[in-house]
C-alpha cells in the first residue's frame, strides 16, 4: 500500500484543515484499496509548547489584533524577511519534522499550508530524500510568495490568477496544475431538487438566504442576520414581494448560536451550530451571505449560488472580493443595511440579477476539484515509483 502524508495546520484558519479533509476523503473514495492516507497537524502535534499553541491564536489575532495580523502577513510576503525565517525555522523544526517523516514513512508528501511546506522541503533537501512533494494552494487569489517553491514536484492551484502567480514565481508550466480548491465530496454529488431538500430539512419552500461565517462563526453574523430578517419582514408586506427565510450556520461559535436561537425573529429563521452536511443546507438555499473566505466562495460556485460578501481578512482574503466582482457571481457589502437590501431585492424585483449571478457562479464551479487533485497526486506517485525502479535497475 502506498502511503500518502497530508501536512496541515490550523495556523491561518480552518480552511487549511477543511482542504486537507477534502483530499483525504477523495483518496478514500478513489484509492482506498491501493493507498493509506494520514493527515497530520505538524505544528500542533510535533512541536513543544509554546510553539504548539500558535495555530490556536489565529482567531484571536484576526478578531482582536487585526493590525498585528496584517503586519505579520505582509512580512510573510517579503522574501528578504521570510527566506531567513524559513531557514531558521527549518533548523528549529528539523527534529519534529524528521520524527514525523520517520513515523509515517510516506511515499508522497502533500502540503496544504505554505509555512509547513517551506520547512519540510528544506528538511527533505538536507536529507537528500527522493520522496515526491506536492503543494496544494488553498488561497484563492491572493497568494503569498511563500506558497511557491521550485523544489516541489507539483504545485496545484485553485484559479487562473494563482497559476499566473506561480509562473511569475519561477515554477514551470509542467510543475503547475489548475484544478480548483479542494472541497468536500458532497458538493460534487447530484443534489435533490431544491424544494425536496427544503422539505428534508424541514424548511418552508420559499426564497432562502444562508448566512455562514466559516467553521468558527466569524464576522458580523448577528447584526447582519437581524437586519436582513427585518428587511425581509418589511418588504414581504408588499403584494409583489415574497416572504423570505433565513438559515444561520454558527459553526463552533456556541455563544452566537445561543444568542440567535433566543432572538424573536420576524421571519422564519433556522439557527444551527456546526453542521457536517453544509452542502445540503447550501443547495437548499438561493444565495449565501458570508465573509470572503476562499472555501465558502468555492463551495457556493460549485452549487451555482451567488454570494453576498460582508467582509474579508486584510491580506489573505483581499483578492477574493475583486475575484467575485470580476466574474459577476456576487456583490460586496459591509454595512448590514446594505446587505439586507441586496438580499431582499434579490428575492423581490431583482430576481433576474440573482439568477444571472447564479449562472456565473456555476460556470466557475469545480465541484470535483478534490477528486481531480487526488488523481494528480496519484499520478506523481506512480511516476516516482517508475523512476525509482528504473534507477534501481540501472544501478
Amino acid at each position: 500500500m502506498d502511503r500518502i502524508l497530508i501536512l496541515m495546520t490550523e495556523a491561518g484558519g480552518g480552511g487549511h484543515y477543511a482542504s486537507a479533509e477534502a483530499l483525504r476523503e477523495a483518496f478514500r473514495e478513489t484509492a482506498s484499496d491501493t493507498c493509506t492516507v494520514e493527515m497530520v497537524d505538524l505544528w500542533s502535534h510535533y512541536t513543544p509548547p509554546p510553539l504548539s499553541s500558535v495555530p490556536h491564536s489565529y482567531r484571536m489575532l484576526v478578531d482582536d489584533l487585526p493590525w498585528l495580523y496584517r503586519i505579520l502577513y505582509e512580512a510573510g510576503e517579503r522574501s528578504e524577511i521570510i527566506e531567513p525565517l524559513m531557514t531558521v525555522a527549518a533548523q528549529v523544526f528539523r527534529f519534529p519534522v524528521v520524527r514525523a517523516l520517520k513515523k509515517y514513512s510516506p511515499d508522497v508528501v502533500v502540503s496544504v499550508h505554505p509555512l509547513i511546506q517551506q520547512v519540510v522541503l528544506r528538511v527533505l533537501k538536507s536529507a537528500r530524500s527522493d520522496v515526491p512533494f506536492v503543494t496544494v494552494v488553498t488561497d484563492l487569489v491572493t497568494i503569498p510568495p511563500v506558497w511557491f517553491s521550485k523544489a516541489v514536484d507539483l504545485c496545484i492551484v485553485p484559479s487562473e490568477e494563482a497559476f499566473a502567480q506561480g509562473l511569475r514565481a519561477g515554477l514551470s508550466q509542467a510543475q503547475l496544475r489548475l484544478c480548483g480548491l479542494p472541497i468536500r465530496a458532497g458538493f460534487g454529488r447530484l443534489q435533490l431538487p431544491r424544494a425536496e431538500l427544503r422539505s428534508k430539512l424541514e424548511l418552508a419552500d420559499r426564497p432562502t438566504a444562508l448566512l455562514v461565517g466559516g467553521g468558527e462563526g466569524m464576522g458580523q453574523m448577528s447584526p447582519v442576520a437581524r437586519t436582513v430578517a427585518a428587511e425581509l419582514a418589511r418588504d414581504s408586506q408588499r403584494a409583489d414581494w415574497p416572504m423570505g427565510q433565513l438559515v444561520v450556520i454558527c459553526g463552533r461559535n456556541e455563544s452566537l448560536e445561543e444568542e440567535l436561537k433566543s432572538y424573536p425573529w420576524p421571519v422564519p429563521t433556522v439557527v444551527k451550530g456546526y453542521v457536517s452536511d453544509i452542502w445540503t443546507w447550501m443547495a437548499a438555499s438561493d444565495l449565501v451571505v458570508t465573509k470572503a473566505g476562499p472555501g465558502t466562495i468555492a463551495e457556493a460556485c460549485a452549487l451555482g449560488l451567488p454570494v453576498v460578501l460582508t467582509g474579508y481578512i486584510r491580506g489573505q482574503e483581499s483578492g477574493n472580493v475583486p475575484f467575485v466582482l470580476r466574474h459577476g457571481c456576487g456583490v460586496y457589502a459591509e454595512d448590514p443595511t446594505h446587505i439586507a437590501k441586496v438580499v431582499s431585492g434579490w428575492f423581490g424585483p431583482q430576481q433576474a440579477i440573482m439568477k444571472q449571478m447564479a449562472a456565473n457562479a456555476a460556470s466557475l464551479g469545480r465541484p470535483r476539484a478534490a477528486m481531480d487533485i487526488a488523481g494528480e497526486i496519484l499520478r506523481v506517485l506512480r511516476e516516482s515509483r517508475v523512476a525509482r525502479a528504473a534507477l534501481a535497475e540501472n544501478s
